[in-house]
């Protein structure tokens, strides 16, 4: 197995999880990207940075130029599986409804811009035969050494602060480690799957609401949850955005919004069920915290 992004949160579980399954070659930005292997597994990518201190370059060059360096090769190699790590962020930021492989992308941000230019590169090669290509767009992922929003909201409610925002009504799609993995190896091991574009998620998605019980329930809590109203809590957000406070409207807008992405062509694809549930990823997650 020839692996990009082994430093990484997936990079690290992806070797634990495969580590006693299959050889990993270790790719080096950098150094060489003549393929010896069976199986090419694409991870390296700058990841979406919500301060908006990068240089835009850099996702272009991680992102975009990396991806396709290591796409040429597998074309050029004996390999016969490709699998790259795309985002649901190089269709939509934002979603209304369910989001599906038929939606139209259209990215904002230059983290999405550079996704999406590494899917059309991929999409546009042909493919010789005896090869399958498989590019997966998941959600936000989360699992054991986990440092991304999950973890300060954990550290939020554990420190028995009640959540403020119980008024507003949403529901995003995750996508636990352990799912991910799983569908990895289906893909790898089932020769039927066909190439193409696949969006990764927990099977339901859930509220801001229900995640605060989910943390609650794993330290042994009731769940702290208030609903003031949606209209003052925007309105005191307004007020205080030009102070430039952790909790502005933008903030509050992320905190709140919905983001649900459908798992139907993957699970229809692979023929089993996942073997998480959200509730049990999650629940997973957050006892890994403590």
């Amino acid at each position: 197995m020839f692996l990009t992004g082994t430093s990484g949160f997936v990079g690290k579980n992806l070797i634990s999880f495969f580590n006693e399954t299959y050889k990993i070659n270790s790719f080096v930005r950098n150094g060489d990207l003549c393929i010896n292997e069976d199986i090419v597994i694409n991870l390296a990518g700058k990841a979406h940075d919500v301060k908006n201190t990068s240089n835009p370059k850099e996702y272009y060059e991680v992102n975009t130029e990396l991806a396709k360096k290591v796409f040429d090769a597998f074309i050029l190699s004996h390999a016969k599986v490709f699998i790259t790590l795309s985002s649901v962020k190089a269709v939509a930021d934002e979603v209304e409804g369910e989001l599906t492989e038929a939606f139209i992308p259209n990215p904002m941000t230059h983290y999405g811009k550079s996704k999406l230019l590494a899917e059309n590169y991929i999409l546009s090669r042909d493919i010789p035969a005896g090869k399958r290509v498989y590019i997966l767009r998941p959600c936000m992922i989360h699992g054991a050494g986990n440092k991304g929003n999950l973890n300060l909201l954990y550290k939020f409610v554990s420190k028995g602060i009640p959540w403020p925002l119980g008024a507003f009504d949403n529901k995003r799609s995750f996508c636990s480690i352990d799912n991910l993995l799983f569908i990895v190896r289906e893909l790898i091991e089932n020769e039927s799957i066909p190439s193409g574009i696949y969006n990764i998620s927990d099977d339901e998605p859930i509220s801001t609401n229900e995640l605060i019980s989910f943390i609650a329930d794993s330290k042994n809590r009731k769940p702290r949850i208030w609903k003031i109203s949606k209209s003052w809590i925007v309105f005191m957000v307004k007020m205080v955005d030009f102070l430039r406070l952790p909790m502005n409207s933008e903030r509050l807008h992320k905190l709140t919004e919905s983001y649900m992405v459908s798992n139907r062509k993957i699970k229809a694809a692979i023929g089993k069920p996942l073997p998480l549930s959200n509730k049990e990823g999650l629940l997973k997650t957050f006892n890994s915290f403590q």
